[in-house]
């Protein structure tokens, strides 16, 4: 799970909805990368990051940390 990437859509109180939304995804993609169950494309690792306003890397960055 990506305990932090929900803590950060929390604090922005979007719901998973709106963030597949303006990601341009389906939100069953957004759901299973959200709960570590699918990577990111670098696009899409971008698209959310840009909507929730962090640096894209860190979708790649906690999977190195979790190894």
């Amino acid at each position: 799970m990506r305990s932090w990437l929900k803590k950060i859509r929390d604090e922005k109180n979007l719901t998973q909805a709106q963030i597949a939304k303006a990601s341009g995804i389906d939100i069953t993609t957004y759901n299973k990368i959200e709960l570590g169950d699918r990577n990111p494309s670098p696009r899409t690792a971008q698209a959310i990051a840009n909507v929730l306003g962090f640096d894209w890397t860190r979708f790649f960055e906690a999977e190195q940390e979790a190894s």
